[in-house]
């Protein structure tokens, strides 16, 4: 570590520097270390105040951090302010700028095509784009209630509508996905407010878990125990490690497993019998009335459950019983979803991190689909999703003129791009 001289008498700043052997060792929860732009800043007490959530900054902890900073932040000079206070010094004058023998020169060259792309402005959005996109979602709504109000809820009426709400509700998902993403206003707390509004009364989400979770996967893309999207050992495993190495770590027995398997000794213990009281000791007879004491832990578990947990098994199952088909609505929606999101992600590299550079990371984790009128309007232009990861903040109707700098920059180094139909992505999720 050096420090900086003196001049003419009067002390200059000092100045810290580090090697990258050090910075490293300085990725725990409690002393978290990045860099950025070659400066070095600790942000170990300040992660939890993160706009953008603890997780998603301290995942770069110990690591060059410069990409994903320009490319989650719409105006990085505004956000310096913030970090002037954390910087505690610079990498040293020989060390190199990239850490773990990154390829500096791609690092550079997508650096140079990012700077090429902000200078064709294809970091500003349309306004026209934006509002004839929401135009087209509050068209479907109209025109869905109008349905109802002059066709009835008949079978036919009722199947049409449901179609037409899954459609103005997946639109509406991808348009928050705007927004979440700081794409389409100038300045971060106009596309904050827009996001809240549309994903909390259009689509009855928080935007807060969403920022929480989606920024985290867009850092650290098909990367165990840092993408969420992948975190899933409770109910399935994806890829081709995470099997065998939770297999190995014994993990596989999961708390489902286990209470399966406790639910199965206890049938075996207490076998059916023609008296219910006889099943179990704690099953008493249907006629003796339930006068049973609710304990304290019931009544502070319950309450909090009621809407998110007891209501939403009510709508489901008064949707079955009473025939009330409108409200499948939700579950097109879903299907819809998870074929669009997944089909970018699900067949590529699933792995424990690598330390790649911003560019290589986010193409094994991503692919692309077919460009036509309908896959981008289907897909959200979800279908450039190597051009959304590596610019999250670009307006997604200027996808399409960034990608063939993309496409030649991947080639120039090797790193493969693929693109596939509509129809192969989601036969690749089947596979």
């Amino acid at each position: 570590m050096g420090k900086g001289g003196e001049q003419g008498g009067e002390p200059e700043p000092q100045i810290s520097f580090y090697t990258w052997e050090e910075i490293q060792k300085h990725n725990l929860r409690t002393d978290k270390w990045l860099v950025i732009e070659r400066k070095v800043y600790n942000v170990t007490k300040w992660a939890s105040r993160h706009p953008g959530g603890q997780r998603v900054i301290s995942h770069c902890a110990g690591e060059d951090a410069t990409d994903a900073f320009q490319a989650f932040h719409i105006n990085p000079t505004l956000v310096q302010k913030f970090l002037k206070p954390l910087l505690i010094g610079e990498l040293a004058p020989g060390e190199p700028s990239q850490d773990r023998d990154k390829n500096s020169q791609l690092v550079e060259d997508f650096r140079t095509l990012r700077k090429t792309a902000e200078d064709m402005n294809l970091f500003r959005a349309s306004p026209l784009f934006f509002s004839l996109y929401l135009g087209h979602i509050i068209a479907l709504e109209v025109l869905a209630w109008l349905m109802v109000s002059y066709c009835g809820t008949g079978w036919i009426a009722t199947l049409i509508l449901a179609c037409i709400l899954t459609t103005s509700q997946a639109q509406a998902g991808w348009l928050q996905h705007d927004f979440g993403h700081l794409s389409v206003f100038k300045k971060s707390s106009w596309n904050h407010i827009v996001h809240k509004f549309v994903i909390g009364h259009l689509k009855g989400a928080s935007a807060n878990w969403w920022n929480h979770r989606h920024f985290q996967h867009h850092a650290k893309p098909n990367i165990f125990k840092k993408d969420p999207d992948v975190n899933m050992l409770h109910v399935f495993v994806l890829g081709d490690t995470q099997p065998v190495e939770v297999r190995q770590s014994g993990k596989a027995t999961t708390p489902h497993h286990q209470h399966l398997t406790s639910l199965t000794s206890a049938q075996q213990t207490f076998p059916r019998t023609r008296h219910k009281s006889l099943a179990h000791p704690h099953i008493s007879s249907l006629s003796t009335p339930l006068t049973a004491k609710t304990s304290p832990f019931c009544f502070a578990v319950f309450p909090p459950l009621l809407i998110p947990v007891y209501f939403q098994i009510q709508i489901i199952s008064t949707m079955i019983r009473r025939r009330f088909w409108a409200v499948s609505e939700t579950f097109l929606e879903s299907h819809w979803f998870v074929w669009v999101t997944q089909m970018n992600h699900i067949p590529m590299e699933i792995d424990s991190e690598k330390h790649r550079d911003w560019l290589s990371a986010q193409v094994a984790a991503t692919c692309n689909i077919e460009q036509s009128f309908f896959n981008d309007w289907f897909t959200g232009h979800l279908n450039f999703q190597i051009e959304h990861h590596l610019f999250p903040t670009m307006p997604r109707h200027n996808f399409w003129k960034v990608k063939p700098l993309v496409k030649s920059l991947c080639a120039k180094y090797g790193v493969q791009y693929e693109e596939k139909p509509l129809g192969k992505a989601f036969v690749d999720i089947v596979g």
